[in-house]
């Protein structure tokens, strides 16, 4: 991996085994909202999904009041309030919380009711086993059949204390260097980097792999260009050209293992991009103190 001598994942673990390499790649993914009819658009909210394997991404447009209820919820969710001027009640069975501002927002299995008000971008982020989620996806058709080298969904252990609501602020300093902000879940984890202006600097960028999870690159502002390179299989009728994608916000990237890929900023104004990981990433887990919320939810045994 190309990190810098001072970025803090070089430091970070390497698997102690590869892999074995399928003969065939599934492919990336990127979904820009604003190319696609909405899946929903009803008074002060429209709104949008893309997927990936294990997950499924809500990006909706708020001004006004949104109410998102689950009945019968399957797992932890997550709703990501993007913006400061946006204010969220999440009742669940025998409670009831309320949170404004940037805020990551984990709610229990089970029934809910997220009631949103303001101005601004909420996401909210499923396992597919929300099912009648997961058929809103502008890209559902890709995952009729599952994509390979992609382990089945494994959820994290219960957190401490049992299943509740539990908010997290999203304006919390970051880490030094890179300037991640790091929550998980018993699903998801979250990296909620802040906006950049300008275009990132093209002599440092950051190619990397991943050798058994996705990555999903959420583009909140401005423009990027996402760089992807494939491995040579054995069959050459299976190579994938490399990619150089750009991509304008809002718009979901799906990067599956084990592509090398690493994301470039171009626009001059504010760029914005978010990582989202399902399940939670297990080297950033076994980094002391890089998880700002370990506290609550224990790492998977054995990771």
């Amino acid at each position: 991996m190309a990190y810098d001598k001072g970025d803090l994942r070089s430091t970070l673990p390497s698997d102690a085994a590869t892999p074995p390499t399928p003969e065939q790649f599934s492919g990336s993914e990127h979904v820009q909202f604003r190319d696609f009819p909405p899946a929903d658009k009803t008074g002060d909210v429209v709104t949008w999904y893309a997927r990936g394997q294990n997950f499924v991404i809500g990006y909706s447009d708020l001004d006004g009041t949104a109410t998102f209820a689950r009945s019968a919820q399957p797992d932890e969710y997550v709703v990501l309030l993007a913006d400061d001027g946006l204010t969220a009640t999440v009742q669940a069975p025998g409670e009831e919380v309320s949170a404004s501002g940037q805020t990551m927002i984990v709610v229990p299995p089970g029934d809910s009711t997220v009631t949103v008000t303001g101005h601004g971008r909420v996401l909210r982020l499923l396992t597919t086993r929300s099912a009648d989620i997961a058929d809103l996806a502008a890209n559902a058709a890709s995952y009729i059949e599952p994509h390979e080298n992609i382990p089945p969904l494994q959820p994290w252990p219960e957190p401490v204390g049992g299943y509740r609501v539990r908010t997290y602020d999203l304006t919390v300093p970051a880490l030094p260097n890179p300037p991640f902000r790091l929550y998980r879940c018993t699903t998801f984890m979250v990296n909620f980097i802040d906006p950049k202006q300008g275009p990132r600097d093209p002599s440092k960028l950051s190619p990397h792999k991943h050798d058994d999870f996705e990555q999903c690159s959420i583009v909140l502002a401005g423009e990027y260009i996402h760089h992807i390179r494939w491995p040579w299989t054995t069959n050459k009728a299976n190579w994938r050209e490399d990619e150089h994608q750009r991509v304008v916000a809002p718009s979901v990237t799906v990067i599956p293992p084990p592509s090398l890929h690493t994301s470039e900023a171009v626009s001059p104004g504010s760029n914005h991009l978010i990582d989202v990981f399902c399940p939670p990433r297990a080297d950033f887990s076994a980094m002391q103190g890089w998880v700002f919320n370990a506290a609550d939810y224990p790492a998977q045994e054995g990771r």
